[in-house]
């Protein structure tokens, strides 16, 4: 290569700083797709040790702390974890709803059948571990937790196919990952319609309101993210104030942005050719002709990207390495003890999602395609799904979530319990299953 290609190369790089040296090792780690289970892993041991150590009481009363504003008679308050619950939580669902929304659009779910596979898979899957729950616990103290086990984790569900690596399908990631975030958006709509309180109209009339101001900016072409944060944030607290639960907010406004593009590579691409071709000035600064060029080609590279893929890797890392690892350090806590294994609570949590899961994914699924409502990929067999469905039995972070707002302080332990035995005897198994039959398909290969 010549010195003038090698200058030319060097010039149509962006600068290199000292600090890229510190992001490129980082930005690797998050494209590993296990990472952010790894964190939520390691902060949920952390909480797990320090809610068994001398400092617990301490460890629990960081997170009761009140935090709000008060302005003369007016004071908004709530304490710490609810404030993680509550708010951060509602971005961790507007992501759920964005990736939703590419699926269904751009991606494996804009073929209706093969979204029907997935969407059957994950109604199975809530279903079945309800009625099992709540078989176990009618009429008990217990009863009105049916929705803990509905919930299936995403992060901890791709960390375990991960281990895996090629030696399964990418049929069955996706599979898992659609029926995990249908899983997420269905279990919120349960938070809002079975763990809601008294409803005020009034408030709920103000957060429809603010959706149609979001409707109306989006139709008069309105592309500023802030003014839609900002108007998102006046439909949180009114909903919030509704008495139905503010988390609803992120998927209603996940499943409103668009998707599509509004500017095309043909369009970039001739943007960019008047950069090229515009003549460099010697002016300094000023609304100069080849000023307004780049700061048209900047809006049209920005652009090309829909509004879904742009805010879905501007908080991908936030939900994934800080929100939800600080919502397990949260919630994870409970003082383990050997004599609440036997609860009543405890018991029928581990049997609706070691058993529920698995058994209302596959006969679902298999009721779809026997039907002919959903089609099944060649290369995903019934043996992968019934491993990925025994995965789907880690409900965790969604678990842990609804068990919050379903169970009083006295049950609440037991249900805790009962999420981290099912999760971890679900991993287990539906690792064991899915390492067998890799081995056992390798082995039966031709040519093997």
């Amino acid at each position: 290569m010549s010195k003038q290609q090698q200058t030319e190369n060097e010039i149509t790089r962006l600068p290199k700083e000292f600090v890229d040296r510190l992001t490129r090792p980082f930005a690797r780690f998050l494209s590993i797709q296990a990472g952010g289970g790894v964190i939520l892993l390691l902060f949920t041991v952390a909480a797990l040790v320090l809610s068994n150590s001398p400092w617990a009481h301490y460890f629990e009363s960081v997170w009761e702390t009140s935090v709000g504003l008060q302005l003369g008679s007016f004071e908004f308050a709530r304490s710490l974890r609810e404030w993680i619950n509550d708010g951060l939580m509602t971005l961790f669902f507007f992501l759920v709803a964005l990736e939703l929304k590419r699926e269904l659009v751009l991606g494996e779910l804009n073929n209706p059948r093969m979204a029907a596979l997935s969407i059957a898979a994950a109604i199975g899957g809530m279903i079945v571990p309800a009625a099992i729950y709540l078989a176990l616990q009618s009429g008990q103290p217990g009863e009105t937790g049916w929705g803990t086990v509905m919930a299936t984790d995403t992060a901890f569900v791709i960390g375990c196919l991960a281990i895996l690596g090629s030696r399964i399908p990418p049929s069955l990631r996706v599979f898992m990952l659609s029926l995990a975030i249908i899983d997420d958006i269905g279990a919120i709509l349960v938070v809002a319609i079975g763990y809601s309180s008294h409803i005020s109209w009034g408030a709920l009339a103000l957060g429809l309101l603010g959706i149609a101001v979001i409707r109306f900016l989006a139709l008069a072409g309105v592309r500023s993210i802030s003014i839609y944060f900002l108007v998102g944030g006046f439909i949180w607290f009114a909903v919030d104030a509704s008495g139905i639960h503010a988390t609803i907010t992120g998927v209603v406004l996940g499943l409103m942005t668009p998707a599509r593009r509004w500017v095309s590579d043909e369009r970039l691409y001739a943007v960019l050719s008047r950069v090229i071709a515009h003549p460099a000035s010697e002016e300094g600064s000023g609304d100069t002709k080849d000023r307004e060029t780049l700061q048209v080609a900047e809006i049209a590279a920005r652009e090309t990207l829909s509004p879904v893929e742009r805010l879905e890797f501007a908080l991908h890392p936030w939900v994934g390495f800080v929100i939800m690892p600080l919502f397990a350090f949260a919630n994870a806590g409970l003082p383990l003890s050997l004599g609440e294994i036997g609860n009543a609570v405890t018991l029928a949590v581990f049997v609706g999602f070691v058993f529920g899961k698995p058994v209302g994914i596959l006969a679902f699924s298999w009721m779809a395609v026997r039907s002919g409502i959903a089609i099944r990929p060649p290369d995903l067999d019934w043996r992968l799904m019934a491993g990925g469905g025994m995965l789907a039995g880690i409900g965790f972070t969604m678990a842990l979530f609804i068990a919050n707002l379903a169970f009083d302080q006295e049950l609440l332990d037991s249900a805790k319990l009962g999420i981290f035995l099912a999760s971890v005897t679900s991993a287990a198994l539906g690792i064991a299953l899915l390492s067998r039959i890799s081995v056992y398909g390798e082995k039966t290969r031709p040519g093997r």
